[in-house]
């Protein structure tokens, strides 16, 4: 495979961080502008693909390791459903707003939407995540051109 130029990967450590913590903008704020965890999911995990396509699969997982990546997109399902079934327990239907129920804030803040912001935090883990290992899997496995194992990922980790 052809080496990076210095140009890219030296643009690319500039520009990672203003994309993660743009993608952290989008999620916190999802609630009073367009935007959510989703989209600021997908924002986050294209932070961690420019690293990737720019320094290699190497790098990549040393910002975020295959073995912590997992557990993150399970735990961001596993915590959307709690605060879904948190409604239900607290509220009498999935996903009440229980929080803006009990302490109803100034409208059009970012202390105002309860378990709103809670939820799009929990969906953008789970979608930067799986985002994040689709991409991960399809460069290690090399699916198009037909190589390499699921030990491939755990042995890229521990080089």
């Amino acid at each position: 495979m052809k080496e990076t130029s210095t140009i890219v990967k030296t643009i690319s450590r500039c520009v990672v961080g203003f994309i993660f913590l743009y993608g952290l903008y989008i999620v916190c704020y999802g609630h009073l502008t367009p935007g959510g965890g989703f989209t600021g999911g997908v924002i986050l995990a294209s932070a961690f693909v420019l690293e990737m396509l720019a320094w290699g699969k190497e790098e990549a997982l040393k910002s975020l390791p295959f073995r912590l990546a997992k557990p993150f997109d399970s735990a961001g399902a596993l915590a959307f459903l709690v605060l879904g079934l948190l409604g239900l327990l607290l509220g009498g239907d999935f996903f009440v707003n229980v929080i803006q129920k009990a302490y109803p804030g100034k409208p059009f803040s970012l202390f105002n939407a309860g378990i709103i912001p809670l939820c799009n935090i929990a969906i953008a883990i789970k979608v930067c995540a799986s985002l994040f290992l689709v991409i991960l899997v399809l460069s290690v496995l090399r699916v198009a051109a037909g190589g390499g194992t699921e030990d491939d990922l755990t042995t890229q980790e521990e080089e």
